[in-house]
């Protein structure tokens, strides 16, 4: 097994940043959380946003310079690609001729350059910058004198200067303040895609349902089921979150150890293992980027309609019901309300 290095702020140097002008295409959630924080950290920052973007107003109100992406591009020395994975090729291809030899192109996820959907001129740095947490964490967590974990990667040193100018980025938004993993671009995007697949979104929410499923199918009711397969995913997770494995089975009962220790192997199995695998390959050799590549080229057709089934199950219902019995579920749709859209 392999270790990471991991940086912290002792490890950066603000001058290999400080005299350089950031442009972030895009103003969703990392988005807004990176220019923010480059800003308040004294660094010249101007953000990219096509015209008639709604975001525009949002960032001249938060006190920054606004241009187009092509524009902001024109004028920096790096460029932060923060607009979502599927639009970014195309953003890419406008702004790609205002790179100048020397200059950086940062990521905050490495799909579309580990996918070649983007193929950087062989003069220009190439770096990655990841926040581990939604970006308004990264916001919150700045502002309150401390950082989030993150990510930091070099896929082309054409300056020779790439890994300290990205730790400098990475010290502006405060990730230092925590800790910053390198990796590469190839491991951040396989093992992203795979997490949020075999785990992370799908796994969890397919073993969510099947276990709601299996109690209602046997008679028990809707609300129970929620509860005990849905709702109480939260508490566990917290556990997990705070004190990793050991520490959940600590916090649970004897009788909810045992039973987890002993029935959880029989529900993730040996053929489940093997599914993770295949998962794994098609993420690995390209099959999941092509077809979501051409999902995408088709007008998303079939992400469509598996939205709309998802939204479409029991559970869902019952759940908007008794979500509704909780103090935090108010204060939860506002923030929702309130939160940056990608942009």
């Amino acid at each position: 097994m392999t270790e990471n290095t991991i940086y912290h702020d002792d490890d950066a140097a603000h001058s290999y940043i400080e005299e350089k002008t950031v442009a972030v295409l895009g103003y969703g959630s990392q988005g807004h959380a990176h220019a923010q924080n480059l800003a308040e950290s004294g660094v010249d920052v101007i953000v990219g946003l096509r015209e008639g973007s709604a975001s525009r107003s949002a960032a001249r109100e938060d006190g920054l310079t606004v241009a187009t992406p092509t524009e902001a591009a024109a004028a920096a020395d790096v460029v932060s690609m923060l607009v979502p994975d599927t639009v970014q090729p195309d953003v890419y291809a406008a702004i790609e001729s205002e790179l100048a030899a020397g200059d950086t192109l940062q990521f905050a996820h490495g799909f579309n350059v580990h996918y070649d959907q983007i193929e950087p001129p062989e003069d220009v740095d190439v770096t990655m910058v990841a926040p581990k947490g939604p970006g308004h964490i990264v916001r919150r967590q700045y502002a309150a004198g401390e950082g989030t974990p993150g990510l930091l990667a070099v896929y082309r040193d054409a300056t020779g200067e790439a890994r300290q100018e990205a730790l400098a980025y990475a010290d502006a938004i405060g990730c230092t303040r925590a800790g910053v993993i390198e990796t590469t671009f190839r491991e951040e995007t396989e093992t992203d895609l795979f997490g949020e697949q075999a785990v992370l979104c799908g796994g969890v929410t397919e073993l969510v349902k099947a276990g709601y499923e299996t109690l209602t199918d046997a008679g028990y009711s809707e609300e129970m089921a929620y509860f005990e397969c849905l709702n109480e995913l939260k508490l566990i997770v917290d556990l997990l979150y705070e004190g990793g494995m050991s520490g959940m089975w600590d916090s649970v009962s004897d009788t909810a150890e045992y039973g987890g220790l002993t029935r959880g192997e029989v529900v993730v199995d040996d053929h489940t293992r093997k599914q993770m695998e295949t998962v794994l390959e098609d993420v690995q050799n390209g099959e999941f980027a092509r077809e979501w590549i051409a999902e995408n080229q088709a007008g998303r057709p079939s992400y469509g309609q598996r939205r709309r089934a998802e939204k479409a199950h029991d559970i869902e219902d019952v759940g908007e019901e008794l979500r509704g019995l909780f103090a935090w579920s108010e204060e939860s749709h506002r923030e929702k309300a309130n939160a940056p859209a990608d942009d």
